[in-house]
């Protein structure tokens, strides 16, 4: 007979700790006592996903902003806080819903978030 072990967090704080990084995330995934909650997958594969889209969009600018010889610093220099300010923004905003038990399904990525939650 086993005995199912009685999660040590809470799935909402769960869920908003796999947005620290992605290793909470995969973490969680692979723990038998929180791989069951459809929720916390959902937020852990967001958050993986999340952090591999901002890191692609990272480089992307990083190298047009080397490339680019039109643009002046300054303006790669303030592009370069908008979209460490964007990724912040969705970063707490995704924090806060999954501390309320909610979901933010971001555009392209919590689609793909969801589709993965469900296997």
């Amino acid at each position: 007979m086993t005995v199912m072990e009685k999660p040590a967090l809470s799935s909402n704080a769960a869920a908003a700790i796999s947005y620290v990084t992605f290793l909470p995330a995969v973490a969680f995934l692979l723990l038998p006592s929180y791989k069951e909650n459809q929720c916390l997958r959902f937020h852990a594969w967001q958050s993986i996903l999340f952090c591999m889209f901002a890191f692609a969009g990272n480089i992307v600018l990083g190298a047009i902003a080397l490339l680019s010889t039109l643009l002046g610093t300054a303006v790669l220099a303030y592009t370069m806080q908008l979209m460490f300010l964007f990724w912040l923004v969705l970063w707490v905003a995704c924090i806060v819903r999954a501390m309320q038990g909610k979901r933010l399904k971001l555009p392209i990525i919590g689609g793909l978030a969801e589709k993965l939650s469900l296997k």
